[in-house]
């Protein structure tokens, strides 16, 4: 999987931009806040419909302007389609091959991304809902049922608060309490399965990706958190269900007493040990990047495992934030394999990859092809 070429019009600070992309690696050099990210975060966007910086699409908008595009050609198992995004009158619009998309969700699949940045590293070490958030996402990029359990899963949980908010203020009975919870129950128990799956598969590549950083002196493992109490990592469908009938049933008044919906996967939570000691809470920041780097690389032959073909890779800054084993290590590991898209402040490391490559000096919203000459 590679992208081709990559437009954007009025989206953030370039007006026009065209590029010609290399399948295998491009480099974009610059000053900060000169607009390597906005290519990236570009590319991040065609890809799951997001940002991965802000909640707020017109923040996206180039100044002056109501409205910005992107477009890109995307080569998938030697296969060539037309992907195209615009945000006009504060709504999203997505075309591939000139065909408008029925709804926003059905872009996840035709660009699989990662991105790579150095807010990343608070996966280790940040709240339970970055986490949750890149398990979701992990999984919505390679399965669209799951994505759309998530979100009526997300409706439901919000319905139910009100609902549970109504009967604290003794504006609703009890009974009605029957019917949000099966749905409840049934849709979280389906989350949790799929994420049990992704996680076993996810952790045993981090373990191996993490000796392999850390020359076998370390050993990583990633288990699951939930907030139902769930006797080990392999539950079933059926057996999560029974646990969260019965947690519901004996916290039916906490619950209603907070407002809240207090279980389910909307409060569950991975967890790093690093030999057996939890790196959230004792790990030193270089043990919370590693396993963060781990976790990345894993994700790269996770989804390979899932859809035939790795994904694009984004590195955002990331050189700047790993030691020398762990640059050396992640750049042997993406060399002639994926194509990869890396912004940095310096080139010293980068120019010895591979002789493939596309090198972009940027600066104040201008993009220059360039070599590198040190």
């Amino acid at each position: 999987m590679y992208l081709t070429n990559l437009f954007l019009k009025n989206f953030r600070n370039y007006h026009t931009l065209e590029l010609k992309l290399n399948r295998n690696l491009n480099i974009f050099i610059g000053d900060n806040a000169e607009g390597k990210t906005n290519i990236l975060e570009a590319i991040y966007l065609l890809s799951t419909g997001d940002s991965h910086r802000t909640n707020i699409t017109s923040e996206m908008v180039n100044w002056q302007q109501d409205s910005f595009y992107i477009s890109s050609l995307v080569n998938r198992k030697e296969q060539e389609f037309k992907i195209e995004f615009l945000f006009k009158n504060r709504k999203k619009e997505v075309k591939i091959n000139d065909n408008k998309l029925q709804k926003l969700e059905d872009l996840l699949g035709y660009i699989n991304a990662i991105i790579f940045s150095p807010e990343d590293l608070e996966l280790v070490k940040g709240s339970p809902s970055k986490r949750r958030k890149f398990i979701n996402l992990e999984i919505s990029q390679v399965n669209s049922y799951y994505y759309h359990n998530l979100q009526e899963y997300r409706r439901i949980v919000k319905q139910r608060n009100n609902l549970l908010k109504e009967i604290r203020e003794g504006k609703s009975s009890k009974d009605m309490l029957v019917v949000w919870n099966q749905q409840l129950i049934e849709l979280g128990s389906k989350i949790i399965t799929k994420r049990l799956n992704a996680l076993d598969k996810l952790s045993i590549l981090a373990r191996l990706m993490h000796r392999k950083i850390t020359d076998g002196l370390e050993t990583l493992e990633l288990s699951y958190q939930s907030s139902l109490d769930l006797n080990g990592n392999n539950s079933t469908t059926e057996e999560i269900e029974t646990v969260f009938t019965k947690k519901l049933k004996a916290n039916q008044q906490k619950e209603i007493d907070r407002g809240v919906s207090i279980f389910g996967p909307h409060r569950d939570d991975i967890i790093f040990e690093i030999n057996d000691i939890n790196t959230r809470k004792f790990g030193s920041q270089g043990q919370q990047r590693t396993a963060a780097l781990a976790l990345k690389l894993a994700e790269l032959e996770f989804m390979k495992s899932e859809i035939g073909e790795y994904p694009i890779l984004l590195l955002d800054d990331v050189f700047s934030e790993l030691d020398n084993n762990r640059q050396q290590y992640l750049l042997k590991v993406i060399e002639n394999r994926i194509q990869t898209f890396i912004t940095s402040t310096e080139i010293n490391r980068l120019h010895k990859l591979e002789k493939n490559k596309n090198i972009y000096q940027v600066k104040g919203g201008k993009v220059m092809k360039t070599k590198y000459d040190g």
